[in-house]
């Protein structure tokens, strides 16, 4: 699975979650030997997407981690409102 193939992953799995799927949006920025995806979704929606005691946050973060094994990068998923 390539880095494109998991922008699109956390897109849809975050629009599975929110009220206002339409407001969500990933942006993917490279640096030394990680890429890092900033999630922004509507401010009514931030809670959906951490979840209670971060466990949503986390769940996306081990998903991400999980699929870029291969590319031997590492992942973080950073979410804003």
């Amino acid at each position: 699975m390539g880095l494109v193939v998991l922008k699109e992953l956390i897109e849809i799995l975050v629009r599975a979650l929110v009220d206002h799927p339409d407001s969500v949006v990933v942006e993917e920025s490279e640096g030394d030997g990680s890429v890092t995806y900033q999630v922004t979704v509507a401010p009514e929606d931030v809670g959906k997407v951490i979840g209670k005691d971060g466990r949503v946050a986390n769940a996306l973060r081990t998903v991400a981690k999980a699929a870029a094994l291969k590319e031997h990068k590492s992942v973080y998923v950073k979410i804003m409102p």
